[in-house]
């Protein structure tokens, strides 16, 4: 049975969330041809109309103003819950990003329909979409399936492959009425961890307290340069001010599914592995052979860190120069 799907984009630093063209991906695979609609909160839509067109939506609405320029729980969740009633759809998707975590559950209260978050896998069984996410801190994984009314889930990014289908998305202006709003944004004070987004990152170089200072995070931030990746970080490595929390990997951090994690002077307490543990392939590197690190590694070096990382970052240099 078709389906018509609404995916909530995002939109950051003048480009569209990669967890947004995986969510319009997945729409177009869900929808069993029916309608994908998305919707876009930007004064700039109209630049991605193509790209957007492209992964897969049908109707882009666009949502812009003074009272949407920057983003608030009370502006964004009101103006979702009145295009919801008005675009009729049978399911909704959004990214399991920090804006995505916010407004999602305020959204579902507000309609009173049900939530799955974190969702890291979905397919269509006998009409029904089942959702697959993480339970207890990765160790477990839970199906989840709505009975009834409207299916709303968060997608967690890296898991859902993005793939062009050559639509053209038709932009349809929506205006909210009579958004009640408690928080007004006077000022942005944006603090970043680098130049690639540390949620999305394909390749992440992760330091512990075994980095010994916030001098020590330098071997690894050149070889995150050299393989076009993210620098991340434990969280005792965060307590210890050797970097800011920002960069916090971990069960009270940031949850990331990358490609390659390298975990560099990380014991591996359980609280860092629920962030990390389901990356495709994780390389371990600690002087403790003993570390509870190698046990989830894929790969394991056992030295320091600091003789490791140089010379694993010019094999790398070398091995990106042949290509």
């Amino acid at each position: 049975m078709s389906k018509r799907i609404l995916v909530v984009l995002e939109e950051k630093d003048g480009k569209l969330r990669n967890v947004s063209l995986e969510a319009l991906t997945l729409a177009g695979q869900l929808s069993d041809g029916g309608e994908v609609q998305a919707v876009l909160f930007s004064s700039q839509a109209a630049s991605f109309q193509n790209e957007i067109g492209q992964h897969g939506a049908d109707t882009l609405y666009v949502i812009e103003g003074e009272a949407w320029k920057t983003y608030t729980p009370d502006a964004y969740s009101q103006a979702l819950v009145q295009l919801i009633e008005q675009a009729k759809p049978d399911v909704i998707l959004a990214g399991h990003t920090a804006m995505g975590k916010d407004v999602a559950p305020r959204v579902a209260a507000r309609l009173q329909i049900g939530l799955v978050s974190d969702c890291t896998d979905a397919d269509v069984q006998e009409e029904r979409i089942i959702f697959t996410r993480p339970i207890y801190a990765g160790k477990a994984f839970q199906q989840k399936a709505f009975l009834e009314g409207i299916v709303f889930a968060t997608l967690r990014a890296n898991n859902f492959e993005v793939k062009q289908s050559g639509r053209q998305a038709q932009i349809i202006p929506f205006e909210p009425v009579a958004v009640d709003l408690r928080t007004i944004i006077k000022e942005v004070v944006r603090k970043t961890a680098g130049t690639v987004d540390l949620s999305e990152a394909k390749i992440i170089i992760s330091g512990g307290r075994g980095v010994k200072s916030a001098e020590g995070f330098k071997p690894l931030q050149e070889l995150a340069a050299v393989l076009g990746g993210a620098v991340g970080a434990s969280r005792g490595a965060c307590d210890a001010e050797y970097c800011d929390y920002s960069l916090q990997i971990g069960q009270t951090g940031k949850v990331v599914t990358p490609d390659l994690y390298i975990a560099c002077g990380i014991s591996g307490a359980i609280q860092h592995l629920a962030g990390m543990s389901n990356a495709k392939v994780i390389v371990a590197i600690n002087k403790d052979p003993e570390a509870p690190i190698f046990q989830v590694a894929d790969y394991g070096i056992v030295g320091d860190l600091f003789e490791v990382v140089p010379l694993l970052t010019e094999e790398c240099k070398k091995a990106l120069q042949m290509t």
